[in-house]
């Protein structure tokens, strides 16, 4: 072996990707943070939560996307480059290391159970921690990493490709979510939209001939979200998961043994972790590094035996797919509505109103496509004049993209359903 490959075994390393076929990095510091215990849980954790209980093959991991959109984000440097904008080797290697780490912190099921798990911290918060404590085991190797995960770098642009309406984390799950969920209208034309990328003013926008294929990846966007990502039985599925870990902490708190992995343990039942679990960052991360869908799974499976009624039920519900009813609508479900049902499950049933609401519940699912105040794309014409999407486009409505559509949902098992 040659002596400059001696202590970097996995520089050669070539990875066989379903979308992108052979990729690789140009950087030994990115095989070592994939090989990182860390990142390798990604492999443990299902990027679309519980989507496989209405699309079978929707089992691809966090792990997959994050390779998929390190690999995106290479290209685009490269395109950028090649148009003669300047791009540092460092900055290249730091803008990788930062998407391929965007999502570390994302934990079992995802969103499904943001807030559940670790209670008032979202992904972000957490990825931003496992982001530095990874730079000091590092060496502080990813100092500019995070410069340009939290958009402190003189270059945004080299920020927005890793968080805006462009990203290259959008352009990968699409594809990537289209790709194993078999819906074909979320595929769009990456490979154009890449090379339609240009800076000006340090400012990430798109050439002026690159509008149609731009408008095809926000409809699609638009369509996975309904078709998807906020599928009603995904949703239902979802709910009683966040209803059955709920009601599992509830127990535990009173004192009720519940059982529990040693991963999620510390989570379920009262103790730093679970109320004040930014006190110790370093036993947060290193409890949080421990958990994934496993976790969760193998704790769901005994709870389907446990004694509580409520517990049992909506576990074996959800092993076995007996999912909840759900009814959307555009407006807010009546509240009269829902403690008709609620009192129709405590008066048959024999469960207690407490107890019900674990059964009959409601809220809100938003979907909002393209944020133009805070975020617009903008096209650059052949006169040097910057366009916003709004003048670009003669097919999309950005008032109607730009507007949240809201959907409320009633979620209530099916033996109570009331005609």
């Amino acid at each position: 072996m040659d002596e400059e490959f001696k202590n970097v075994p996995n520089k050669r390393k070539i990875i066989n990707d379903p979308l992108y076929g052979f990729i690789n990095f140009p950087s030994p510091l990115i095989y070592d943070l994939v090989d990182h215990p860390w990142f390798q849980r990604l492999r443990r954790i299902r990027q679309l939560g519980l989507t496989f209980y209405v699309y079978p093959a929707a089992n691809h991991t966090r792990f997959q996307h994050a390779l998929g959109a390190a690999h995106l984000m290479n290209t685009a440097l490269e395109v950028i480059s090649r148009k003669g904008y300047p791009i540092q080797e460092n900055e290249r290697d730091a803008a990788i290391a930062a998407i391929l780490l965007h999502d570390i912190g994302h934990g079992p099921f995802s969103h499904a159970l943001e807030h559940s798990i670790v209670q008032t911290i979202d992904h972000e918060k957490l990825s931003g921690l496992f982001m530095q404590e990874l730079n000091r085991s590092f060496g502080y190797a990813l100092d500019l990493s995070i410069q340009l995960f939290n958009d402190d770098y003189p270059k945004p642009f080299l920020h927005q490709l890793i968080s805006s309406q462009l990203d290259m984390d959008r352009l990968d799950y699409l594809n990537r979510d289209s790709f194993f969920t078999g819906v074909t209208e979320g595929a769009v034309g990456y490979e154009r939209i890449i090379k339609m990328l240009q800076v000006y003013d340090n400012q990430l926008v798109a050439e002026r001939k690159g509008i149609y294929s731009i408008e095809k990846y926000l409809i699609s966007r638009r369509l996975m979200y309904w078709q998807v990502y906020l599928h009603k039985t995904v949703i239902a599925a979802e709910q009683m998961l966040v209803k059955a870990l709920s009601r599992a902490r509830e127990l535990a708190y009173n004192g009720t043994e519940v059982f529990a992995t040693p991963a999620l343990y510390g989570f379920l039942y009262p103790g730093p972790l679970s109320d004040r679990p930014l006190e110790d960052p370093g036993l947060l991360l290193d409890q949080f590094a421990r958990l994934d869908d496993n976790d969760i799974f193998a704790s769901i499976k005994a709870w389907a035996d446990h004694p509580d009624r409520i517990l049992s039920l909506l576990s074996a519900n959800l092993l076995n797919r007996r999912l909840s009813a759900i009814r959307i609508q555009k407006t807010p479900w009546d509240l009269n509505q829902i403690e008709h049902l609620r009192t129709k499950a405590v008066k048959e049933f024999g469960f207690s109103m407490h107890e019900a609401e674990f059964l009959v519940y409601s809220d809100v699912i938003t979907n909002n496509t393209y944020e133009e105040k805070d975020d617009q794309i903008l096209f650059l014409d052949n006169s040097g004049q910057l366009i916003p999407l709004s003048e670009a486009s003669d097919i999309i409505n950005v008032s109607l993209l730009n507007r949240a559509d809201r959907k409320y949902y009633l979620c209530y098992p099916k033996w109570l359903f009331a005609g």
